[in-house]
């Protein structure tokens, strides 16, 4: 069991296939862990890549109670893991709530990164501002916070069913309710942060390749946030899946990988 000692001498748990000096690190979304991933990391092994997985604090296989779990300290682990392993070359692969933990994360790294991928990331808002009506609502997010509070196992049950688009069947919806069950109840102070959170001036900035992936009925981040990053970052490109929800590696696995590899064939 791989772990990285943290800056507050707590453990999180990552995973490390394959061998380099560069690296395809996945980032997964709020509540859930990185087993997210397994229908990615096949692929990406099959490539030939190294890829680094993390779980976010109080998720997954880390310590559960941690008195930090902002999205700032989460990228900082991510930071502190591409130098615990050495690596001098990362693509950052973040899912929704990943989303802005893998562009902190990268605004970080610098040079050191040499791709970001936003999978229906939470990026660079998600909560709408007065100049950017995208988005949820502050009252939204409230109700989203009071209802883990009031009945946590009966939200996440709901949140499960919502996550996909297409029909992906029972035994995955039920998987994804266990997965966010087994997050700290604490891990809510992360998903708090999206409401006054605004990378756009950040995110714009970015001088490494992004790719940004669109799911165009997903239900959690608002597309036109996706659709943001190629529109206001010149080395940024979309990808959009038509009738898709918020996890198109799921969903629409087949193509998802076939355009994460092409992105990564020149940039990792």
């Amino acid at each position: 069991m791989a772990l990285l000692k943290t800056d507050c001498a707590k453990n999180v748990y990552y995973e490390d296939y394959g061998s380099g000096s560069t690296a395809v690190l996945l980032i997964h979304g709020w509540g859930m862990s990185c087993r997210a991933w397994d229908n990615t990391l096949p692929a990406l092994l099959a490539a030939g890549k190294r890829v680094v997985l993390i779980d976010h604090r109080g998720c997954g296989q880390s310590d559960k109670d941690f008195a930090d779990m902002g999205i700032l300290a989460i990228a900082g682990d991510v930071v502190r893991l591409v130098g615990e392993l050495g690596l001098e070359s990362v693509v950052l692969n973040g899912w929704s709530l990943g989303g802005a933990v893998a562009v902190e994360a990268a605004d970080q790294l610098g040079e050191r990164c040499s791709g970001l991928v936003l999978t229906c990331g939470a990026s660079p808002i998600y909560v709408q501002k007065p100049d950017f009506p995208a988005g949820g609502t502050a009252e939204d997010m409230a109700g989203t916070l009071a209802a883990l509070t009031a009945d946590r196992v009966s939200f996440l049950a709901g949140l499960a069913q919502a996550v996909c688009a297409k029909d992906v069947g029972e035994p995955i919806e039920r998987w994804m309710w266990q997965v966010f069950c087994s997050a700290s109840p604490m891990a809510s102070a992360s998903l708090a942060q999206l409401a006054p959170l605004d990378q756009r001036a950040q995110l714009a900035a970015l001088s490494m390749p992004i790719l940004s992936f669109v799911g165009s009925a997903d239900v959690f981040v608002d597309p036109e946030i996706c659709r943001w990053v190629g529109q206001n970052n010149a080395n940024a490109r979309v990808v959009e899946y038509e009738g898709v929800g918020h996890a198109p590696f799921i969903e629409v696995s087949e193509d998802y990988n076939r355009d994460l590899l092409s992105f990564l064939a020149d940039n990792a």
